[in-house]
């Protein structure tokens, strides 16, 4: 499952792209998130592999995320990698008019169970309804320094 998303942020490209690449704002928006553990390589340079720890609902899940390409400040690649899941991210980052960033979000899930396989056939909504979640919940962080780190219950 293939699928895009964008908003525009009213802060510098440049400012974005530290912000989106900086692994301690994550827990500012990205909900659910309880822990980051690095695992080998230096934390946000190409190569570098992390576990991410989340819970949403009463749900545990583990990522294993691998930085792919960093390209300061127009890209950023990303996997995120579960049991039963393999997530390729691409970041573009664009400059617009009065010094905006367009964040153009590239999202392609490869599932190995059927269950999912299933779910993203049928209800890719899901998926894309949490991607622009995340996406919002960054654009109030990185413009007006709103987190949801104490609000995500």
């Amino acid at each position: 499952m293939k699928y895009t998303s964008q908003i525009t942020i009213a802060i510098s490209q440049e400012e974005v792209f530290k912000k989106l690449e900086n692994i301690e704002n994550l827990p500012h928006w990205q909900k659910g998130l309880l822990e980051i553990t690095p695992i080998s390589g230096e934390p946000g340079e190409e190569g570098s592999k992390m576990k991410l720890q989340y819970q949403i609902g009463k749900q545990k899940m583990e990522i294993i995320q691998t930085m792919m390409k960093i390209d300061f400040p127009n890209e950023i690649q990303i996997t995120h990698d579960t049991q039963d899941t393999h997530n390729i991210q691409k970041n573009v980052l664009k400059k617009t008019e009065n010094n905006q960033t367009l964040w153009i979000y590239e999202n392609e899930f490869k599932f190995s169970s059927l269950g999912l396989q299933f779910l993203g056939w049928i209800m890719p909504s899901v998926f894309k309804k949490q991607t622009m979640t995340n996406m919002e919940n960054f654009k109030a962080f990185a413009e007006k320094g709103i987190s949801i780190k104490n609000n995500d219950g």
